[in-house]
């Protein structure tokens, strides 16, 4: 009896564990996905629907709102064509369960940079983005964001192999 007991609060365990880990799998993929999107859109260059994935309550380090947000957004797509965003690794921890911290590494190229890029294998302009989501009831919204250029010798270990695939001649082992 004993023995039953303890492998059926084993097996309560084991289960509710990898409930745990199932969620947290999911809530994972749930912020990768809002990131893959908001790259999509950025490179679809629409701001609407890139600020409907922004959180009214937004702000960044330089102190810029939503509304700031759209204003950097429109002149960032008026100076450039044809962008491209390549995410590389990320890290998403959960400090709290409706909150999300996203680390992540991205490449970016626009217009003829992008074209020459792929050409001679030029590194695009790298950037470590640090952002804070909130979980809203059908989705994730960015509620903070901080961004700053890094090295190629900066990015995180997760971000080499994409950044390899992007870059082989300049990426070595």
């Amino acid at each position: 009896m004993q023995m039953t007991r303890q492998l059926l609060a084993a097996a309560l365990a084991f289960l509710l564990l990898t409930l745990a880990a199932c969620r947290k799998e999911s809530e994972t993929r749930g912020v990768l996905e809002t990131v893959a999107t908001l790259a999509r859109l950025a490179e679809q260059k629409d701001i609407e629907a890139f600020l409907a994935a922004i959180d009214d309550d937004y702000s960044d380090f330089e102190g810029r709102d939503k509304a700031g947000l759209r204003v950097l957004l429109g002149g960032y797509f008026a100076g450039r064509t044809g962008i491209v965003v390549h995410r590389l690794g990320a890290r998403v921890d959960f400090p709290e369960p409706a909150r999300a911290a996203l680390q992540t590494d991205v490449a970016l190229s626009s217009g003829a940079a992008e074209a020459l890029r792929r050409l001679v294998k030029i590194s695009p302009d790298l950037y470590r983005l640090e952002v804070e989501l909130i979980r809203a009831p059908d989705r994730w919204l960015v509620r903070y964001a901080e961004w700053r250029a890094v090295g190629v010798t900066e990015v995180l270990p997760e971000s080499l192999g994409p950044l390899k695939v992007l870059l082989p001649n300049l990426i070595s082992e």
